[in-house]
């Protein structure tokens, strides 16, 4: 199975305006931009064939570069990721059975995570995309209802059916839970979605043309449009195997995880 890996990232965020170029200090005491960080996490998967970095902005086209990257420019109408990885994969040509979208702020994205879905989207053929969700420990979730009080994002939840279809996927937590946990280590039925993809490239391709829905136009998760639009994604349980995660979405992000990163021991 032939499998590329993309990583797009743009440099006009709205809640974190050049998010890919902020340098996060590892244990080491050495800062590394966020996309380089992404770019290392990519290059560490098992079973990849090539690993580019999508972009619309030359300033990040010049880092990605300077650290090694291998750069494809795509357009700036871009609405997300998906959309990003699909007119790189265009741009690469055919010939890959999987592409990956690895977004370019996950730096903490173990590689055992997308080992898991390009194994997944080998053993279930009927899947169009396949995603990773992490079960929630208390402290997780209770991090999750705290950055909801306060106005932020801090997460994304997922839930699905005993085949582990997708049902719905939101940055509010569900399924509703009624209080936080006492116990940090304390299982709970919250699933945490980790945003890296496996696509199909054939429903790849198509996602652009398909219309934005209301639930993907609310809650600004663009895997939504793949089930509006009928599709199916495949939700893999990952194991966390004592690794800490979490995504750069806003400002606040920067000290947790390098917090995180000096805890665990990267560099």
């Amino acid at each position: 199975m032939s499998v590329l890996v993309v990583i797009p990232a743009r440099y006009a965020s709205t809640r974190y305006p050049g998010k890919p170029l902020v340098a996060l200090t590892g244990a080491t005491g050495v800062a590394s931009t966020l996309i380089e960080r992404s770019w290392r996490a990519a290059m560490s998967v098992q079973g990849v064939d090539r690993v580019v970095v999508a972009t619309d902005d030359d300033r990040i086209a010049r880092a990605a570069e300077g650290f090694g990257a291998e750069v494809v420019m795509t357009a700036p109408e871009c609405a997300n990721g998906t959309e990003r990885c699909a007119e790189a994969h265009a741009v690469l040509g055919s010939g890959y059975d999987v592409v990956v979208n690895l977004q370019g702020d996950a730096p903490l994205t173990p590689p055992w995570f997308v080992e898991a879905l390009i194994e997944a989207m080998q053993t279930a053929p009927d899947a169009d995309i396949a995603t990773p969700v992490l079960r929630c420990d208390g402290a997780t979730l209770n991090g999750f209802l705290a950055d909801r009080k306060a106005g932020r994002v801090g997460g994304t939840t997922a839930v699905f059916d005993r085949n582990r279809k997708a049902l719905y996927f939101s940055k509010e937590v569900i399924p509703f839970i009624g209080t936080a946990y006492a116990d940090d280590a304390a299982e709970t039925p919250v699933f945490h979605h980790v945003g890296v993809y496996a696509y199909r490239p054939a429903a790849l391709a198509d996602y652009p043309s398909w219309s934005t829905g209301p639930l993907e136009q609310l809650e600004g998760l663009e895997q939504l449009r793949f089930m509006e639009s009928g599709g199916s994604v495949l939700c893999v349980e990952v194991d966390a195997r004592g690794r800490q995660f979490w995504e750069l979405n806003n400002p606040q992000d920067v000290p947790r995880i390098e917090k995180m990163m000096a805890e665990m021991g990267l560099e």
